[in-house]
């Protein structure tokens, strides 16, 4: 049985992954920074480039999923006693729209790891080319990570829609 318990730890667990997010992405655009001015090197440099894009795009993500989550969670608990209504007319449309969002970006994910493998492969053996090695070596590595949290992000989610839907079909 649905229950305002499994709205606030849907919430809880996604405020959670906001903050895993901006934490990620911020040692990411460190590490990019490092990379880039301090070591120097064509490998270092070719990392540098998907530790700042991914990174920034992970801190920006966590930093919006985690400020969002309170009020999301707040005004879903409310609807819950008050307005069961909302969570059919706004909270699942929303859900949909996030579960398919995830699916897009999981195969996103999967076209940049292959990207990344494919760099990794081809260059993994060619020294002058090591500027290519480190951005497949590192895109594959940061795409892997995001890939795993959003899994369990997507699985988190399904499961919350299926609690609304369960909720509001009684």
């Amino acid at each position: 049985m649905f229950s305002k318990q499994d709205i606030e730890k849907y919430f809880l667990a996604e405020k959670q992954l906001g903050l895993l997010f901006i934490i990620i992405g911020a040692i990411a655009i460190v590490l990019a920074i490092v990379f880039f001015f301090l070591l120097k090197t064509s490998f270092y440099k070719g990392a540098a480039i998907p530790l700042l894009v991914i990174g920034l795009i992970q801190l920006i993500a966590g930093a919006n999923v985690y400020k969002r989550s309170d009020n999301d969670r707040i005004r879903n608990v409310y609807a819950y006693d008050m307005n069961p209504g909302q969570l059919k007319n706004e909270e699942l449309p929303r859900m949909k729209t996030v579960v398919r969002n995830f699916a897009v970006a999981k195969w996103i994910e999967i076209g940049l790891a292959a990207a990344g493998l494919i760099l990794v492969f081809y260059y993994r053996s060619n020294a002058d080319k090591a500027f290519w090695y480190g951005l497949g070596l590192t895109l594959t590595i940061l795409v892997l990570i995001t890939y795993m949290a959003d899994y369990q992000a997507e699985k988190r989610a399904e499961q919350y829609m299926k609690g609304i839907e369960s909720f509001i079909e009684k």
